[in-house]
């Protein structure tokens, strides 16, 4: 992430092709090591290549990626009948429980701040 970081950096920076040698300066600069390979792998991988383009075709990539949440609800109701019923109701007592708990960490020990 430090190579693509420098990249990028390099690239806002006005340079629109940076060389091994301009993302080890930035690297340095800031204190980091420069991994030569890692430097190299970029730069071959995204030589000849807008960055715009780059980062536009990562976005599309990313976006295929499933974020969490949403499977569980989904798994529950293509389960149906009782297993939908089970989880439903197992969720409700964890929300009760988390209620609870609320309300005894709100405990003032016996005496408030203005006593």
């Amino acid at each position: 992430m430090k190579v693509v970081a420098a990249y990028l950096l390099a690239v806002l920076g006005g340079n629109a092709s940076p060389s091994a040698g301009d993302l080890k300066d930035i690297l340095g600069c800031v204190g980091a090591e420069a991994d030569e390979d890692r430097i190299e792998l970029l730069l071959t991988q995204i030589k000849g290549k807008d960055i715009t383009e780059v980062i536009a075709a990562g976005r599309e990539k990313l976006a295929s990626v499933p974020a969490g949440g949403g499977a569980v609800a989904v798994a529950a109701s293509a389960a149906g009948g009782s297993g939908a019923t089970a989880a439903t109701a197992a969720v409700e007592s964890k929300k009760e429980e988390k209620v609870e708990e609320k309300e005894e960490s709100d405990d003032d020990m016996g005496f408030s701040l203005f006593d």
